[in-house]
């Protein structure tokens, strides 16, 4: 046996005391102090740590704030949204950077739906950039980059692309290959040069950086921690990531992201006649 897989056999998880079982466990006490400013912690709902390559789902309420913090550099969240309401109704990429007259995200960005409502927007960012257009990782990109790692030779605790993650979790909520959108990256930088051609930004984010996005509807949220499809890295080593929820109330009349464009008013005033 190798000595890389015999210490993978011996790397011990943090476990919580047997007087705090996992489903007490406050894991947002564990996060970077400068990552919870403006978090009220007696409003917090319920937080969780996601290993790299874990993948997610939450169904949310309208006016619930979910904040991400990257508890490693070189983190990637990516983030798929659908109405609660009817699933048909979904995140759509292309209007909401067309809306907004940008090719990232960042504080005051709205994510719009394909029925022009804002579903979700960007309340709070350390990091400035966000990446709309890189879409996931695959299977075949991430065994031609990364390898075959078969569970019984390295005990890997999760070992999975982007697009099965996500795939695995919206089929949690009826939803099939088909309903699969473009999702956002979150922590994550991709610039497009005056050819067109992508290029990733490696060290675009460091422990304890932060985004958060209120949801503006009811909401389905799956995310997926495996990296980014166009991070360089020859190891699969993607960052923790963690999450913590609070309920802040639907955005108020003088909210930043409704204000900060027409377009974005319009999308948010199209949410609240909805929820009339």
């Amino acid at each position: 046996m190798s000595s890389d897989v015999a210490d993978s056999l011996t790397t011990a998880a943090a476990n919580p005391p047997a007087s705090a079982p996992v489903d007490a466990l406050a894991h947002w006490q564990q996060f970077p102090v400068n990552a919870l400013a403006g978090v009220p912690a007696d409003a917090i709902l319920w937080s969780e740590r996601m290993p790299g390559g874990g993948h997610w789902s939450w169904r949310v309420r309208r006016g619930t704030r979910l904040r991400f913090v990257a508890l490693d550099a070189g983190a990637n969240v990516s983030v798929v949204l659908y109405a609660a309401h009817s699933p048909l109704e979904r995140y759509n990429m292309p209007d909401s950077l067309k809306a907004q007259h940008t090719a990232h995200y960042t504080r005051g960005h709205v994510l719009m739906s394909d029925m022009g409502r804002a579903m979700a927007s960007f309340t709070h960012d350390s990091v400035g950039w966000h990446d709309p257009l890189g879409a996931l990782l695959d299977n075949e990109r991430m065994a031609s980059q990364y390898g075959e790692h078969r569970f019984e030779q390295y005990r890997n605790a999760m070992y999975r692309s982007g697009k099965d993650g996500l795939l695995i979790e919206i089929g949690k909520h009826g939803l099939s290959r088909r309903d699969l959108i473009a999702p956002v990256n979150l922590f994550s930088k991709v610039s497009v040069d005056d050819e067109g051609r992508f290029h990733f930004a490696p060290d675009h984010v460091q422990p304890g950086d932060s985004v958060e996005l209120r949801c503006d509807m009811d909401l389905i949220v799956a995310v997926s921690a495996a990296p980014h499809p166009l991070d360089p890295a020859t190891r699969y080593v993607p960052g923790k990531v963690g999450v913590v929820a609070w309920r802040s109330g639907p955005a108020p009349a003088d909210d930043h992201c409704r204000l900060f464009r027409g377009e974005n008013a319009r999308a948010h005033h199209n949410t609240d006649q909805f929820y009339l």
